[in-house]
């Protein structure tokens, strides 16, 4: 497995979405090499490291795979075949050399990912308008004529 990845770059589309990454994937040797984090964090349930291999677990399959370097590389710089993990985990994958591009499909399986506070498919309340007073009239200085001695011009003409 290459440490550097060549220049030409691989675009990833998830279920028709392009999968924005820092460090993209790469062709070598005829296969297409992808990096651990996001596309496969997103698509894993569980990840984790056993030694040098690193095992990925997605809807009660687990996959296997052995890392080049004993020790452990940090997630988004460790680089994986596509092809045989997607596969291993449910995906179906196709390479278009036209473009180099990686499409994944997930098959009817949503991409596990993080809760978040707002879920736009379930109903919500409509929108209710709220009371808001309007602000009081500032009320304009009357003219009561000049205060002796002044030096400086009134901002208003007077009526």
């Amino acid at each position: 497995m290459p440490l550097i990845p060549p220049q030409v770059p691989v675009n990833v589309f998830v279920d028709g979405r392009r999968l924005a990454v820092y460090q993209r994937a790469y062709i070598a040797g005829g296969r297409v090499f992808v990096p651990v984090a996001p596309l496969l964090t997103r698509l894993s349930e569980r990840i984790w490291f056993d030694d040098a291999t690193l095992l990925l677990e997605r809807a009660g399959r687990t996959v296997r795979i052995r890392i080049a370097p004993a020790l452990p590389a940090p997630l988004n710089s460790t680089f994986v075949p596509a092809g045989p993990v997607l596969r291993a985990l449910g995906a179906s994958v196709r390479y278009q050399p036209h473009g180099h591009l990686l499409l994944v499909s997930t098959s009817g399986h949503a991409p596990v990912t993080s809760p978040t506070p707002f879920n736009p498919a379930l109903p919500s309340a409509a929108p209710v308008e709220v009371f808001t007073p309007a602000p009081p009239v500032t009320p304009r200085p009357v003219w009561s004529g000049s205060p002796l001695p002044r030096r400086t011009a009134l901002p208003f003409p007077p009526p």
